[in-house]
């Protein structure tokens, strides 16, 4: 067998290997997949390309994307500017290249600066501790479910049906496979949370309601109700942030007495990347620390008195027995969350109040430029931060083709998740819309 000219292994020492572990060949390892299942021939792929015709070839197809669109999508995933400093430092190889600081005395950059990540995320949503990050927004609430699960004993938790429709399909996902059970909360004709729904559908052996602020439509919803009704039920109350530049502007969720905050950090310096990755934000009271997933960086001193950091609570499997574990998933994105430390200490609290206040500026405009458009309203009546929902005449679907032609992404078509709003649109505007961006969405609207 001629050796792949990426392994360095020679025939000889395949064969001392595969001696070692008792099979014949490397297909042998293989045989506990079905055979309909293996593919046998060879792909159909291209012969290799010389480098440089490497680069030509996909300089050619970079050609086909369209970075001229007029983008108003948010809907979980939000377009905001990234200051240069955050890919310029990011981008060292001291934080690019490190796995993880299982050794403090090689790691003392990358825990100090997941220890200020850390600490800014707490200060931000008003919590006492929050951990080194988690994988995205959407896992991040399924395990703040399931640490409610744990705390509370009891296999039972509400969520909103405000909360982004895909956390809600995680959270699902998680709950199924524990034989545990969900309630759904419905919203009412405001675009928040039925509150009268929730005290009905809420009681004894409830261990945790589920909202998320601002909510899926960029609703604000009154925090501070659903924690009060959580804690009378003697549940935990658990708040969903999607688009945490809001909270440069809104009541943190610990001032509204959540108990626990799962967000989702990639407005903080991270680029939108066709999905991925993200970087889930987890914080919660100091009582909950042992129950809570993940990891969490800590500052000591050293025997000289000497400031330095470490990996203080890594409550996962692979560091305690499997069933004290309390997340079999919980590897933190911490090159994200670095970046996001970046973005908040360059943005400081002045300027993440300016641009929040610009965000809201800027969708309070298009809410306006849309009302004067016939056959146009706006659906909820809540206030909004920076995402408001639309209803048109027409299925929202058609309505966003036709304007894609045009090179304007007007914003997410409803229907998908919500079959009673097919024709409403979700719209975001941030600060990287302009003026003339919203004009010329609210032209080409009126147009359809």
């Amino acid at each position: 067998m001629k050796p792949h000219p990426y392994l360095p292994h020679t025939d000889d020492e395949i064969q001392e290997m595969l001696g070692e572990i008792g099979v014949n060949s490397i297909s042998e390892l293989f045989n506990s997949i079905k055979k309909t299942l293996q593919e046998t021939e060879r792909l159909k792929l291209p012969e290799p390309l010389s480098e440089h015709k490497l680069i030509k070839e996909m300089l050619f197809i970079c050609k086909k994307n369209n970075t001229g669109v007029n983008s108003f999508l948010g809907a979980g995933a939000y377009n905001h500017f990234i200051p240069a400093v955050v890919p310029a430092l990011l981008q060292r190889s001291e934080f690019l290249t490190p796995y993880t600081p299982y050794q403090p005395e090689l790691s003392q950059g990358t825990l100090q600066a997941i220890f200020e990540f850390q600490s800014m995320i707490a200060d931000l949503f008003r919590m006492e501790i929050a951990n080194a990050s988690m994988y995205d927004g959407a896992t991040a609430l399924a395990e703040a479910a399931l640490m409610c699960m744990r705390i509370k004993g009891t296999k039972k938790v509400a969520v909103s049906k405000t909360v982004h429709p895909e956390y809600r399909a995680v959270l699902k996902t998680y709950i199924n496979a524990l034989d545990e059970s969900l309630i759904e909360i419905p919203y009412n004709q405001e675009g928040i949370t039925d509150f009268s729904a929730a005290e009905r559908l809420c009681g004894e052996g409830v261990s945790a309601i589920l909202i998320q602020n601002p909510n899926f439509f960029g609703c604000i919803e009154p925090a501070e109700n659903f924690s009060a009704l959580s804690h009378t039920i003697g549940a935990l109350s658990v708040v969903s942030v999607a688009e945490p530049i809001s909270l440069g502007i809104l009541k943190p969720p610990g001032a509204a007495e959540a108990d626990i905050v799962a967000g989702e950090g990639q407005p903080f310096g991270i680029p939108l990347s066709f999905g991925g990755p993200f970087l889930g934000l987890f914080a919660t009271r100091k009582e909950f620390l042992r129950q809570m997933p993940g990891r969490l960086a800590g500052q000591t001193v050293d025997r000289n008195g000497k400031t330095g950091y470490v990996l203080t609570i890594a409550t996962r499997e692979q560091h305690i027995k499997r069933e004290r574990a309390t997340s079999n998933i919980c590897t933190n994105q911490s090159l994200c969350g670095i970046a996001a430390g970046i973005y908040l200490s360059a943005m400081g609290k002045t300027g993440l109040r300016d641009l929040a206040k610009i965000n809201l500026a800027k969708a309070e405009y298009a809410k306006k430029r849309f009302k004067k458009i016939k056959g146009i309203h706006l659906k909820f009546s809540s206030p909004t931060f920076n995402e408001f929902v639309i209803e048109i005449k027409s299925n929202a679907d058609n309505a966003a083709k036709k304007l894609q032609k045009k090179g304007i992404l007007p914003g997410l078509p409803l229907g998908r998740y919500y079959p009673e709003l097919k024709n409403c649109l979700l719209v975001a505007v941030t600060e990287m819309n302009s003026k003339k961006d919203i004009d010329i969405l609210a032209k080409e609207l009126a147009r359809i």
